[in-house]
């Protein structure tokens, strides 16, 4: 079996005897048996970690789950500085949770039900993998978009009953943030854990509206030719 790694700028080509074989196990023949300097990441080989996150043939997968086929093109994570070979430093990810006030603000003293638990338990399953992040192709225009990674986690926090003030997230994200998306879905797709981001985004447009906000692209529709309708 043959398959593509790329490497800086060009595409190394490893042929390897194995046969239904995970991405991880193929990467890790490699860099043992034929090339020790390939350079990769891996944690739990379960998919819980994500650290294993990459692309193959244009596609987010997790390495330790995905099964490797004859001819298949192996890249980094997009939209993320590249540290060597397949992988990719997450920090410009994280910041975007920074900007986004990915935490309770205000945390109330109340007990949750098990209804109430049940309302972001989906969200809480993340394993920040960044598979949304490089996904989303918003950020090839706009580089401070803070994305479906970022986004994502914001409505977990904003449903949560122990927040006590949820409107500082929610004017977070008014800019570079809800409007900017364009709900193609890329994200949700190549979630490893079944989190539709998307969806999660039209929820936190929802929520805006409830303070005031709005599309700001629907301002520009009320006016033409310098006439107001």
């Amino acid at each position: 079996m043959k398959i593509k790694i790329k490497r800086d700028n060009a595409f190394a080509s490893y042929e390897v005897p194995l046969v239904d074989a995970t991405l991880l196990d193929v990467l890790k023949y490699i860099k043992t048996k034929i090339d020790p300097t390939l350079t990769y990441s891996s944690g739990c080989k379960s998919s819980v970690c994500g650290s294993c996150a990459m692309r193959v043939n244009g596609r987010e997968v997790l390495a330790c789950s995905y099964k490797v086929d004859d001819g298949d093109e192996i890249t980094p994570l997009k939209n993320l500085p590249i540290i060597r070979d397949l992988v990719v430093d997450m920090q410009n990810a994280f910041e975007f949770n920074k900007l986004s006030k990915t935490w309770l603000n205000e945390s109330k003293k109340i007990n949750l039900t098990h209804e109430d638990e049940k309302i972001n338990e989906v969200q809480s399953d993340c394993i920040l993998c960044a598979s949304c992040f490089s996904a989303c192709p918003v950020y090839a225009i706009n580089g401070q978009f803070k994305g479906p990674f970022s986004l994502t986690r914001v409505l977990k926090y904003v449903s949560d009953k122990r927040e006590g003030d949820e409107k500082p997230k929610i004017d977070t994200i008014q800019s570079n943030g809800i409007w900017d998306c364009t709900l193609c879905g890329e994200c949700s797709m190549v979630c490893p854990q079944n989190i539709s981001s998307k969806s999660d985004i039209e929820k936190l447009r929802m929520k805006s509206s409830i303070y005031g906000y709005m599309d700001p692209n629907f301002a520009s529709f009320g006016s033409f030719g310098g006439l107001s309708f």
